[in-house]
């Protein structure tokens, strides 16, 4: 980013310049480039400051603390425990109330219980509860059914960080892939540059065409937009790792470089088989797919207690209050509180509820939860099988990662050597450019080979790690 801002700066500078050739004032010149240097020099200073260094595991607890969908996995935890604490509440009593005001014209019932023509205000209050006693344990099944769903969206959870550590540390190791490729291109050209020195002095003593200088210009040139290749690429692996740890606009850092381990012949210790089994009995996608099964299965259990009768009890208490309601010996109104005690009556009994035909509602209810039942259970197999095949495709691809770095290694060494003999042949004119170039061109890409061939292995026995239950570190 300085170097960005160093040639923002430099175009800037260029712009002020074009637009004053017209002053013929020196002072005012100088006046320009200071003020430009200094703001060049204070750009650059609040860069080197501003930007930190995050490792691996900084990067993995920011993000697990800020990833949009990490947050709505928690949601989704949160809605499944208020589904399970209003199932344990379906099996206590409810108690409602309700209370009214009637204004009634004409004819109205009287405190004698006969009709008369007379207007009248009455108040009535009322207070009744039910609690069900047993319904074929249906609330019990609904409430095992409810922790189970909990426990389930707690291993989704689970899996959703999982996947998020694992893609951060796929981008930290693709920046660390692009940075070494950045420092290979980078120490490519370096040789480039001397040997266009050498080859400059050869050619001013006669040893060597002028050609051949611009054959290795040409090389250099082919270096350098192999290196802003290099670069844009570490900068996008920068912004996909921004964008996944939700990181603010303002924000930025580079990561922490860490000691990777040397790799050599034999290192490879894994079992695909023995991985496999242990990442059965641990891994969260698993486990959610082995209740969402158990679920299912008390879904059905609940389904079938649909055939049984309901039995609840029921207790209730009614009161009212007219103001048209007289004593019959003093023609009085009757007082409020002697109306309430006078006019009160509850009641409470048992109901039992007997389904016999509702349209073959249970019936097919049932034969849905076992399809149900059935369906869980390939989830729960295909889960199982995607796990095996990302073990093998991991597994596979660890050994031959590892393969192709042995062998990329001897092919940097070979392609050294040929490299070194290929600089003392062109000093001495013994060797063209085009040779020389294609030569160094061989020790680049083998350089290449091995970077990539490292940083897979690498980040293959990770995940093979993170299957056995090892969290991920570098």
């Amino acid at each position: 980013m300085v170097k960005a801002e160093a040639t923002e700066a430099k175009s800037f500078a260029g712009i002020i310049y074009d637009n004053t050739i017209g002053i013929n004032s020196s002072e005012t010149m100088k006046t320009l480039y200071t003020i430009l240097i200094f703001l060049l020099l204070a750009a650059g200073g609040l860069s080197t400051t501003a930007q930190e260094k995050w490792n691996l595991q900084q990067c993995i607890d920011y993000a697990l603390e800020n990833n949009i969908q990490i947050k709505q996995q928690d949601l989704a935890v949160g809605y499944q425990q208020n589904q399970l604490a209003q199932a344990r509440s379906n099996r206590l009593p409810n108690l409602n109330g309700q209370l009214g005001n009637n204004y009634n014209f004409g004819r109205s019932l009287t405190y004698e219980n006969t009709y008369q023509n007379t207007n009248s205000m009455s108040l009535s209050g009322y207070l009744g509860t039910e609690v069900t006693v047993w319904n074929g344990f249906q609330l019990q099944n609904l409430v095992k059914q409810r922790d189970l769903d909990l426990k389930a969206t707690m291993q989704d959870y689970q899996k959703a960080k999982d996947d998020l550590i694992l893609n951060i540390a796929a981008l930290y190791l693709e920046i660390l892939f692009a940075e070494e490729l950045i420092g290979i291109d980078e120490a490519q050209m370096e040789v480039t540059r001397l040997q266009i020195a050498r080859s400059e002095k050869l050619v001013e003593s006669g040893r060597l065409a002028k050609g051949a200088v611009f054959e290795i210009e040409a090389q250099l040139a082919k270096e350098e937009v192999q290196l802003v290749t290099d670069q844009n690429r570490a900068q996008l692996a920068y912004l996909n790792l921004y964008q996944l740890l939700e990181l603010p606009v303002p924000k930025y850092f580079k990561i922490e470089k860490p000691v990777l381990p040397e790799l050599q012949a034999g290192m490879f210790s894994f079992n695909s088989q023995n991985v496999f089994q242990n990442a059965l009995q641990t891994r969260p996608e698993i486990e959610a797919s082995r209740l969402r099964v158990e679920s299912a299965m008390v879904q059905l259990e609940q389904a079938r207690g649909a055939r049984w009768p309901r039995l609840s009890f029921g207790a209730n208490f009614y009161d009212n209050f007219n103001d048209n309601y007289k004593d019959m010996i003093s023609q009085k109104t009757i007082a409020f509180g002697k109306q309430l005690n006078n006019n009160k009556r509850y009641g409470f009994g048992l109901t039992l509820n007997i389904p016999i035909f509702n349209q073959f509602q249970v019936r097919n209810g049932i034969s849905n939860a076992t399809l149900q039942v059935e369906d869980y259970k390939y989830r729960l197999l295909t889960s199982q099988n995607m796990l095996q095949k990302d073990i093998e495709q991991a597994y596979t691809n660890a050994t031959s990662a590892l393969k192709r770095y042995i062998s990329s290694e001897k092919a940097v060494h070979s392609s050294t050597e040929a490299f070194r003999y290929a600089e003392e042949k062109l000093n001495v004119g013994m060797v063209t450019p085009v040779e020389y170039n294609q030569i160094k061109n061989n020790l680049t890409i083998a350089q290449s080979q091995l970077t990539q061939a490292k940083f897979e292995y690498v980040f293959r026995s990770k995940i093979l790690d993170f299957y056995n239950g090892i969290p991920i570190k570098l």
